[in-house]
């Protein structure tokens, strides 16, 4: 999704975000799940969960992806597809970059 990207907005600190973790954002129309790995790695996806239309930062997170809370279905954080059913529609990921402690999004058009 990268050659998209208009803008890097910096979401929170990657203090802010638990390891391993997730945080729900609010950011222009577009609520985003900034979810940190065991390895310290942050990704960034839609927060909400195609199957259920409930919170992924209220999830498991893993290595590879994040576990909605509802109904279990995982999703990858390279990929936005879905690794368990129920859901079959991925979520939007979204570019992440790191300066000094700042976590930046790239937010797209």
């Amino acid at each position: 999704m990268t050659e998209n990207v208009v803008e890097w907005v910096n979401l929170a600190s990657v203090e802010e975000i638990p390891q391993p973790g997730a945080i729900k954002v609010d950011v222009d129309d577009l609520v985003i799940c900034l979810a940190k790995d065991s390895n310290g790695v942050i990704h960034a996806l839609d927060d909400t969960c195609t199957h259920a239309a409930v919170s992924l930062s209220e999830g498991e997170v893993d290595d590879d992806g994040i576990e909605c809370w509802l109904h279990g279905s995982r999703f990858n954080y390279e990929t936005g597809k879905p690794m368990s059913l129920p859901a079959m529609q991925p979520v939007n990921v979204y570019p992440t970059k790191i300066d000094g402690s700042a976590v930046f999004v790239g937010i797209p058009a």
